[in-house]
């Protein structure tokens, strides 16, 4: 998954946007996801390093994205990095949890121990 793109779902539009600019400001390949379901088309089609996940969404929140990446063989290999105002109910699939709002500087040190 090195070279692979870090999946950032976040359904609020404008922290979406702005988190995405920083980091690829910073260098990193980043795809976007608006919700769990967008998420999960996503993967599919191009499997992310690491998946900077939030827990409230619209849809399909970020708890079932766990499960579903959980249950799949290959998508259970990626990374989770919950970062939400609830992260303290992150699912137990998560590596790294992050609460809102994740300084660029936090964000950066998860992303560069899963993208060199």
């Amino acid at each position: 998954m090195p070279g692979s793109p870090v999946l950032l779902v976040e359904d609020d539009d404008h922290l979406r946007e702005a988190t995405a600019d920083a980091l690829r400001d910073s260098g990193i390949d980043v795809v976007e996801a608006a919700d769990g379901e967008q998420a999960m088309a996503v993967m599919r089609d191009e499997l992310p390093c690491l998946v900077l996940l939030d827990l409230m969404m619209p849809v399909m929140d970020g708890w079932e994205v766990a499960r579903q990446m959980a249950a799949d063989p290959v998508l259970s290999q990626v990374p989770i990095c919950v970062v939400s105002a609830v992260s303290h109910q992150a699912p137990a699939q998560a590596r790294h949890v992050l609460s809102k709002p994740a300084s660029l500087a936090s964000l950066l040190a998860v992303v560069r121990q899963h993208r060199p």
